[in-house]
């Protein structure tokens, strides 16, 4: 009982948060039409969102374990303290801006100032997060995992458990299910109602399938159902990313999406779908490496988001995704990828325009366009699921993120990014992408490299932009100009863009972790050149805070 009250509270909070963040924010409220949908599928998505605001608070907890009770302390301090005089006033105005800031980061740490706690006495981020005990160092935990017979120790290093000790001391795997049994009993429930409420066949199995994985943690026949979904409403909700658990890249965090179809845009990009395998069968690496028949299923959704929670929703906003992450599936059935179009489109305008005006040439400017922006996010999430998906010469079959651990999300990472842009210039060479993409494409991706960069180099987008762009201006396929802005040296982006695929394809085959952290150890720096144009954006906000205005108003209206 207590559990849900707290989850409520968090519910409650996380839903209402401003978006201040020191500024660094564009505030942006995210509407979605609704009005062609039926009353039923209106009475799913307002389910879909009450479910959905359960993995905030889910999600805050697998952070940290500290997290929920310095936030009623943050939330009673903000509440309690007076305005009697000026320093009372300061006072409070000091509480909201911690709480507030906890809210967005999800945590006392500034995720885009190399995690710097920004609350009095919070400690360093813990690298395994709360998804192993807090007295274990990382050496322990792989002692331990060494002894195990090898069925167990496949579901100790899984998505779906955390580790504990038991009362004896020693350590132990505990299933979601269990660890977090009651607010995935009330989300489900949620799920079930969803399911009830729709019309559409392949949502309503979806649903009914993610409603038992919560409680049963086998969540293999939900992600199959998830690929197929078809439907007007489009949700995601679940434990996903492993980008929080710096130790291995195994432990899943809750997130959730709530989104709405766009059709037409849809349409436009499902011929995407039938060329996957010519882009692999193409790739620039060793021909060992390729696979010869990827997953049978790539659908591609363009959707607008209605809502995001957990994972989804702390600092920085997800423009795309690709899922789902466990290999089982997408060897069998591939991957689905969802592209946010109205997140992207504020971001483009909000953020990558005025990054453009002060980091390109003056003359480069006016050539990045959303198109570009659009087709290379589409395509990194496309590049996530083509080149290596398994350690070739291995002793024990193994993927790369179990190979190369806590090096392994930068990398890929920055291996979908940098392959993404030599997949375009590849359909473009095929025609099958239209030739006024190339110019814009390769200066639109410059533009965006700073703006993930401002992520934060502890973070796996940031890092992994960090080594790509040293990477191109050491191999002079990006050049630095005297007045601080940077260019795209036409002769040589194209034969340094497949190098660099080439490179972090192979790391991940090989699963080279020592070559892995390397790499990244090098490169994924901010060099002099890069810092100055980042110290020249400290008035351009790093990202968007959406306000989920529909999201609102639909709960709002059924009350």
């Amino acid at each position: 009982m207590r559990a849900l009250l707290l989850s409520s509270l968090i519910v409650t909070l996380c839903a209402a948060a401003p978006a201040r963040a020191e500024k660094r924010f564009a505030p942006v409220e995210l509407r979605v039409d609704l009005q062609k949908l039926p009353a039923s599928e209106r009475a799913a998505l307002k389910k879909l969102v009450e479910a959905s605001q359960i993995m905030d608070a889910l999600y805050l907890r697998q952070v940290w374990a500290g997290n929920e009770a310095l936030l009623l302390r943050l939330v009673e301090r903000a509440a309690s303290t007076a305005e009697p005089s000026d320093g009372f006033r300061t006072s409070r105005r000091a509480a909201l801006v911690e709480l507030e800031d906890f809210l967005v980061y999800k945590g006392p740490w500034n995720r885009l100032d190399h995690e710097k706690p920004f609350v009095p006495g919070a400690p360093a981020k813990p690298a395994s997060a709360n998804f192993y005990p807090a007295d274990a160092t990382k050496a322990e935990v792989e002692a331990w995992l060494k002894t195990l017979p090898d069925a167990a120790r496949v579901n100790a290093t899984g998505f779906y458990t955390t580790i504990r000790r038991g009362l004896d001391g020693k350590l132990m795997a505990v299933p979601y299910a269990v660890e977090y049994q009651p607010e995935l009993e009330r989300a489900a429930a949620l799920l079930r109602e969803a399911a009830a409420a729709t019309a559409e066949p392949t949502l309503k199995a979806f649903l009914e399938a993610r409603a038992k994985a919560f409680l049963s943690n086998d969540y293999y026949a939900s992600e199959v159902a998830w690929m197929p979904l078809d439907a007007a409403v489009e949700p995601t909700i679940g434990p996903y990313e492993t980008y929080e658990d710096e130790w291995f890249s195994a432990k899943a965090a809750f997130e959730a999406y709530v989104t709405v179809r766009d059709d037409a845009e849809t349409k436009k990009l499902a011929r995407l779908s039938s060329v996957l395998q010519d882009v692999e069968d193409h790739l620039p690496i060793d021909p060992a490496m390729r696979n010869p028949k990827i997953g049978a299923a790539a659908p591609i959704r363009v959707v607008n988001e209605l809502f995001a929670g957990g994972d989804a929703r702390h600092g920085v906003m997800t423009a795309a995704f690709n899922l789902p992450n466990d290999e089982r599936v997408t060897k069998e059935k591939g991957t689905k990828r969802v592209m946010l179009k109205n997140v992207q489109e504020a971001k483009f305008e909000r953020v990558l325009k005025p990054i453009a005006g002060v980091a390109l040439a003056a003359g480069d400017r006016a050539a990045i366009s959303f198109d570009a922006f659009f087709t290379h996010i589409l395509m990194h999430e496309l590049m996530h699921g083509l080149g290596p998906h398994e350690v070739k010469g291995a002793a024990k079959p193994t993927s790369p993120r179990l190979a190369l651990e806590e090096s392994y999300s930068a990398i890929e990472e920055a291996k979908a990014d940098i392959s993404g842009l030599w997949a375009m210039q590849y359909l473009i060479d095929k025609k099958v992408l239209d030739a006024s993409l190339e110019r814009s494409m390769y200066l639109t991706y410059l533009a965006s490299a700073f703006r993930s960069i401002r992520f934060g180099i502890t973070e796996a987008h940031g890092k992994g932009q960090a080594l790509q762009l040293n990477f191109l201006v050491d191999a002079g396929a990006v050049k630095v100009a005297s007045d601080g802005t940077f260019t795209v040296v036409a002769g040589k982006i194209k034969p340094a863009v497949a190098e660099l695929t080439k490179v972090l394809m192979t790391l991940e085959s090989k699963g080279d972790r020592a070559g892995a952290k390397a790499l990244l150890a090098k490169m994924a720096v901010v060099r002099p050149e890069v810092q100055r144009v980042l110290d020249k954006l400290k008035d351009v906000p790093v990202d968007i805070a959406p306000r989920y205005v529909t999201a609102e108003e639909l709960l709002a209206a059924s009350r």
